[in-house]
């Protein structure tokens, strides 16, 4: 079989993916009990947000599946998500937006891999690439660009706090002198690390998406206004150069693919045409589902009394274990933050391997995920090589048990193998 170029890059599996093939294999046949899996990006199933999602995908068949389930929709999105989204966003935030405005596609990736393929890649002023301000960022980024080398990060200013915590910092000088930005991309809060964006970085970012006349494309999946996952320190800006991007997803209900973007006509139509000429529009009975949420305030309370008081709760709970367990002498470090889908831990030993530890973990029937993954490859990012191979990501979408024996055979291994 001959592929494409673009064919080649997008049949391969990144190395993240490649984990995450090795978990599902190691794991067939097992019992629920018998591996514990501290890698994936489920987020947690916390009953009141099942039973607000099943509720409203139940009101959904039952008043909308004629119109919703069996007729094709608009590739915009439904006009009772795109009204709903204006609504609840002039509601929320007071911004003023039409149907011009919105663009939903089938999960925020998808709305992603769109502006990738539009705003980035060989052009009539040579080659753009996805720039991500702060790396470590979402590993799937690395995956959106159908060509080789589409994709650079920019390498974070890094600080030590106090105890067992530091922190990322946007550099913004670095990111400045990139003359390649086809489009910036960034989570805000992000993963792997919770860290989220100051009114003073983004204000930055957006003056330079400004002066470059590229989108500054938001992540807002683990933040504001929903589901609220990490700590948020300034909450989503309308303005000309920022497509702010949301997702179902994270607010629990992955499996239905649905997200959007709010941003100006001129970078959301494109998108809309984009998903016309890919996959038509996203599944439309979610999508009624999501415009219920958002309309009657289930969704806002539903963030307020559940998920983010849970986040908070199981952030506080893996320190304290860590602080607890993990040996004295060993020089590691946590990324500041309240709350979070994740804990991103450093490690700064040489000695310290990530894949290492990931192997010495599977033979201990635990999983976590590898550092070096959430760096753009081939090169890590310039000056970022060791420390990117010295980190790794323990999810905390898994229950107290599990998450405590994960942790307990982490601190063995630690003691007994060094980590690596």
């Amino acid at each position: 079989m001959r592929l494409s170029l673009s064919g080649t890059k997008m049949a391969g599996l990144s190395g993240l993916r490649s984990i995450m093939e090795d978990v599902a294999e190691s794991a067939a046949g097992a019992s629920a009990d018998e591996w514990l899996n501290l890698s994936v990006g489920n987020p947690a199933p916390i009953p009141a947000v099942r039973d607000m999602w099943r509720a409203a995908l139940r009101e959904s068949i039952a008043e909308d599946f004629d119109e919703a389930g069996c007729r094709y929709g608009p590739s915009r999105g439904s006009h009772a998500l795109v009204e709903a989204v204006a609504d609840y966003f002039h509601r929320t935030y007071g911004w003023q937006l039409g149907p011009e405005n919105i663009a939903v596609g089938p999960g925020s990736q998808m709305v992603c891999f769109a502006a990738a393929s539009l705003f980035a890649g060989p052009g009539v002023h040579g080659e753009r690439r996805i720039v991500l301000p702060v790396v470590p960022d979402y590993t799937g980024y690395q995956g959106l660009c159908m060509h080789d080398d589409g994709i650079a990060g920019v390498a974070p200013l890094i600080y030590r706090e106090e105890g067992h915590r530091f922190r990322y910092a946007l550099d913004i000088e670095a990111l400045q002198r990139r003359a390649d930005i086809g489009m910036l991309l960034i989570s805000s809060p992000g993963n792997p690390t919770g860290r989220a964006l100051s009114r003073a970085d983004l204000d930055a970012l957006t003056a330079l998406a400004a002066e470059r006349e590229v989108p500054l494309f938001v992540d807002h999946a683990y933040g504001a206004p929903f589901p609220r996952i990490a700590e948020v320190h300034t909450e989503p800006v309308l303005n000309d150069n920022i497509v702010n991007c949301f997702s179902a997803s994270k607010a629990g209900l992955p499996g239905e693919r649905i997200g959007f973007a709010i941003g100006h006509p001129k970078y959301v139509a494109p998108l809309t045409a984009f998903m016309s000429n890919s996959v038509l529009h996203a599944p439309q009975l979610a999508q009624h589902a999501f415009a219920r949420v958002l309309a009657d305030g289930r969704l806002d309370d539903t963030t307020r009394e559940a998920i983010t008081p849970y986040y908070r709760e199981k952030k506080r709970f893996v320190e304290e274990l860590l602080n607890e367990l993990l040996p004295t002498d060993i020089d590691w470090r946590m990324h500041s933050g309240d709350g979070g889908m994740f804990c991103w831990l450093w490690v700064d030993h040489p000695w310290f391997d990530d894949t290492t530890l990931y192997s010495r973990l599977k033979e201990r029937n635990v999983f976590v995920v590898p550092g070096r993954h959430f760096f753009v490859e081939p090169q890590f990012t310039p000056g970022l090589a060791d420390h990117a191979t010295r980190c790794f990501r323990l999810s905390l979408s898994a229950n107290k048990k599990v998450i405590a024996e994960g942790v307990h055979r982490l601190a063995r291994s630690s003691a007994h193998d060094r980590f690596g």
